[in-house]
């Protein structure tokens, strides 16, 4: 993958360095379908966060990366529900933790919405 990447960052700079309105060029899939999720996401008005996966971040900001407080991050590392280590008396949580704990909380999210809808209509609460 990194080396279709690296092709197709090339052939973008490429068509990018040539002047005019208007840019063609020939990517990969992989390219493509990470191009199409960058723009989604700016369409929708989303933050975009690009990282390695080995950067790291403090417990305030996988908080806003979470949407979720800082205390409530403090409990899901000391749950070992969130990977975090400690750089002296600071604690570190690697982005790909982040991007790990999300992946397993998505379908148990998505289970307890169903959960949710479905106690809504058998009480009769919507419409």
């Amino acid at each position: 993958m990194t080396e279709l990447l690296l092709r197709d960052a090339e052939a973008l700079h490429h068509a990018l360095a040539t002047p005019g309105d208007q840019v063609r060029v020939a990517l990969s899939r992989e390219t493509a379908e990470l191009v199409s999720r960058l723009i989604d996401a700016t369409a929708r008005g989303g933050e975009i966060v690009m990282a390695s996966r080995t950067a790291e971040v403090t417990p305030t900001e996988a908080a806003v990366l979470l949407g979720i407080s800082r205390p409530q991050v403090r409990k899901l590392m000391d749950r070992g529900l969130l990977e975090y280590r400690k750089v002296g008396t600071h604690h570190r949580v690697r982005v790909s933790s982040i991007r790990a704990f999300l992946e397993t909380e998505r379908p148990r999210r998505r289970e307890a919405l169903t959960d949710l809808a479905a106690v809504q209509n058998d009480l009769g609460l919507t419409e």
